[in-house]
């Protein structure tokens, strides 16, 4: 069997605006929020769509190239991978994260 590993792969469009923070020695990082529709009939028949929010994280040339490029409502695919991670809130509550880190991307749907 080959190896497995973590590798996400999504096709959906951006929800806001991306945020873009610039870190130490010029390093960027873009986050975004990704929406990914699936559509089926149910029993009656109707159409139903049923759409997941994702977390996205970029860093680096692919964070500058969402700066440039990307905006609430452009199509986006993305690939990466799936990471989870914890942290405490300004109560002092547990948090838990789960986000896609895009290594590519490639922006679909023409000129907006």
């Amino acid at each position: 069997m080959m190896s497995l590993r973590n590798k996400v792969q999504l096709i959906g469009n951006v929800g806001q605006d991306p945020v873009i923070t610039e870190l130490e020695n010029n390093k960027k990082v873009a986050r975004l929020s990704l929406a990914t529709n699936e559509t089926y009939r149910n029993k009656e028949g109707d159409k139903v769509t049923n759409t997941e929010w994702h977390n996205v994280t970029a860093w680096g040339k692919t964070a500058d190239i969402i700066e440039k490029y990307v905006g609430k409502g452009k199509e986006l695919a993305i690939e990466g991978k799936l990471t989870s991670r914890s942290y405490d809130d300004k109560e002092g509550n547990k948090r838990y994260v789960t986000e896609v880190v895009a290594n590519e991307i490639l922006l679909l749907g023409g000129n907006d």
